[in-house]
């Protein structure tokens, strides 16, 4: 959901021919993407917790009760998980910072362009990430 809606709001990268990988150009290109996805989870996190306080009303019927507590648990689930990802988003900025974003943590290899604009915080290129799922399901099997 939020990865749609930043997708819609930057220009995909065009690498110039024989550019080098993970240049100035490109290390600023993904700390902007990577920066404005933080800044629309916070945004996101603090709206949510507005509108509960705002909507925090105490129904008589117990159907209703349920229905609202249902819905607030899925919220929070919600926002549990844009919690991680904006702490994995630091974690991905605190990588570029070092110089070791752009390549796979297991094999070393560039991840490429067009992987990291569609996850941004992709630590694995798409080979190890692959071998890692299908290890994975070998284990939950």
């Amino acid at each position: 959901m939020t990865s749609d809606m930043l997708h819609k709001h930057f220009t995909p990268y065009s690498p110039k021919p024989g550019e080098e990988f993970m240049n100035s150009d490109q290390l600023a290109h993904f700390r902007g993407i990577l920066e404005a996805l933080k800044q629309q989870l916070i945004e996101d996190i603090e709206r949510t917790v507005h509108t509960m306080k705002d909507e925090a009303t105490v129904f008589a019927d117990p159907n209703d009760r349920a229905s609202q507590e249902t819905d607030i648990a899925i919220e929070l689930r919600n926002r549990d998980r844009e919690r991680k990802l904006i702490k994995k988003i630091e974690e991905t900025i605190d990588r570029i910072d070092s110089g070791d974003y752009g390549y796979c943590a297991a094999c070393g290899v560039e991840i490429g362009i067009k992987r990291l604009e569609a996850r941004p915080t992709a630590t694995l290129c798409i080979d190890c990430k692959t071998l890692e799922e299908v290890r994975e399901k070998q284990i939950a099997k």
